[in-house]
């Protein structure tokens, strides 16, 4: 049962971090594996991300940036026949 509840958990994680909603979340864990999660245990579960976040928004950025622009204007042409 640890194994199942640790896969699900792993799984919750991934998906919120991808930008999938809570209650997004319970839906899909609830159809594919059979098991009932509330959207509010969802979001505690994901309250696991925020230490790696914080981490993220406070890592040390490069002095060098690179950009790239691209820029495409696509005309569709028609041929006179």
């Amino acid at each position: 049962y640890k194994q199942h509840s640790d896969i699900l958990e792993s799984m919750i994680i991934k998906l919120y971090s991808k930008g999938v909603t809570t209650r997004e979340i319970a839906d899909l864990i609830e159809k594919m594996y059979g098991s009932h999660y509330s959207p509010a245990q969802v979001s505690n579960i994901s309250k696991q991300m925020i230490p790696k976040v914080e981490a993220y928004h406070k890592r040390k950025l490069s002095d060098k940036f690179f950009c790239v622009y691209l820029d495409a204007t696509y005309l569709p042409l028609r041929r006179g026949t």
